[in-house]
């Protein structure tokens, strides 16, 4: 199953890892440390939950203007 797998910098160092089909949220000191613990949660938490994805999600990004 192809899930989606996005990234931020995590304050205290390393990266957050957010699957938004499921919504399993991991940390890591690197993004392959932070994806393959996601890919963990995540098979653990279908395991419990059962998931149907009909579609794949979109992931952009998009700018605001900043007030000085």
């Amino acid at each position: 199953m192809q899930l989606t797998a996005v990234f931020t910098y995590a304050e205290e160092g390393g990266f957050v890892a957010l699957n938004p089909e499921t919504g399993t949220t991991t940390q890591g000191e690197s993004i392959e440390e932070a994806l393959e613990n996601l890919q963990e949660a995540t098979a653990l938490d279908l395991e419990e939950f059962s998931l149907t994805v009909s579609r794949t999600s979109l992931v952009t990004s998009f700018t605001v203007p900043t007030h000085a």
